[in-house]
């Protein structure tokens, strides 16, 4: 059985690294994601342009200006009415605009709250946020000389953030992928491995073979397995040694964890690809499952902030599991232990994705 076996899994790895349009499906999107997402998908407060009206043109209002253009996250757009703030804001030149009505110098030397207002677009909440809690900071902190030795100093703040003490989104966004790039590689191959069969004609010959279904089956998922192990293990050293994540876990934690993640996820493309009849239809199922994983995953929003209905979803979705992990591992140094909760159940789905897949595949394949 298993010479059988290593020569079926020695034939697809064959099949695989000589097909232009599988390597390029499976190969190319996981380098791209990495790279694109490690360095675009960020929450941080960079270069954000942000419009400025002064209608009160006083020293004050010009010094509150100048302490806006020492932060080094803002690039200010000056204008000149506020129709040009609306203008900027519309048609997004901008994320937000600071507005220091008349008055501003008089009431802050009074000690009385200064008029600014801050007008956000809404439309990117999450920067939007971000930029009102900086800017929040800047104006509390912002002291008119003149009136500096009559106003108490309120006490200062030590600002202490753990597991990420720089708070980069690089550390939060690269670890992830290290579990969506392993998804998508190992359902490429997997979800195209029957369809391709079947598309070329060779099915047929494969079941003439001393090949027995289970082999078969198991034949056409560790391909998939291995190479998204592989791939899942230069994400791991990509994150180490160019984007400089500590790894404070262990490494066998995560090597296993991302095992029984490959295994869960090979079950679901192999049961793709023995449902459909071409690769294309493969590509498209596997696009279906791939896209609501990931938004159900916690890879970008919390899953705590969905609706409790939706929060019951995601526990099928063995994405979110493995997020938890490698995050648990890269940033919080978890070990098997602490991650137990989250790989059974991986392997549970694990045992049901591949009893599903032996099913579908002895009723549509033999």
């Amino acid at each position: 059985m298993w010479r059988r076996l290593a020569a079926l899994v020695r034939k697809e790895l064959l099949v695989f690294l000589q097909d232009p349009r599988a390597r390029i499906v499976v190969l190319a999107p996981p380098v791209i994601q990495l790279f694109v997402f490690a360095y675009a998908a960020t929450f941080d407060v960079r270069h954000v342009p942000l419009a400025v009206l002064d209608r009160d043109r006083t020293g004050l209002s010009r010094a509150f200006i100048a302490r806006l253009e020492g932060a080094p996250d803002f690039r200010l757009v000056r204008a000149s009415a506020e129709a040009e703030l609306r203008r900027l804001i519309d048609r997004q030149r901008v994320v937000g605009a600071v507005v220091i009505r008349e008055g501003f110098a008089r009431e802050l030397l009074a000690g009385r709250p200064a008029p600014v207002q801050l007008l956000l677009d809404g439309r990117g909440s999450n920067t939007a946020q971000a930029v009102a809690t900086y800017l929040r900071r800047i104006a509390a902190d912002f002291r008119p000389l003149e009136t500096e030795a009559e106003r108490p100093r309120a006490p200062p703040l030590a600002v202490r953030a753990w597991f990420n003490p720089n708070l980069e989104s690089v550390a939060f966004v690269v670890p992830a992928l290290v579990a969506m790039i392993t998804m998508v590689a190992v359902m490429g191959v997997t979800g195209l491995a029957i369809a391709r069969e079947r598309e070329l004609g060779t099915m047929d010959q494969l079941m003439v073979t001393p090949l027995r279904p289970l082999e078969l089956a198991l034949g056409k998922l560790l391909p998939g397995v291995l190479l998204g192990l592989v791939e899942g293990a230069l994400v791991v050293a990509v994150a180490i040694l160019w984007f400089e994540i500590p790894l404070r876990g262990p490494l066998l934690t995560l090597a296993l964890a991302l095992l029984v993640f490959a295994v869960a996820v090979a079950g679901v493309g192999l049961m793709i690809s023995a449902l459909v009849r071409t690769q294309q239809q493969a590509m498209v199922a596997l696009f279906f499952f791939i896209a609501p994983a990931a938004i159900l995953s916690g890879f970008a929003t919390p899953i705590d902030n969905m609706p409790d209905w939706l929060q019951q979803v995601t526990l099928i979705n063995p994405l979110r599991y493995m997020i938890t992990v490698v995050r648990g591992v890269f940033l919080r140094g978890l070990g098997l232990e602490e991650l137990a909760g989250e790989i059974w159940p991986m392997a549970l789905i694990g045992l049901i994705t591949l009893t599903l897949a032996a099913l579908v595949f002895r009723r549509h394949v033999t």
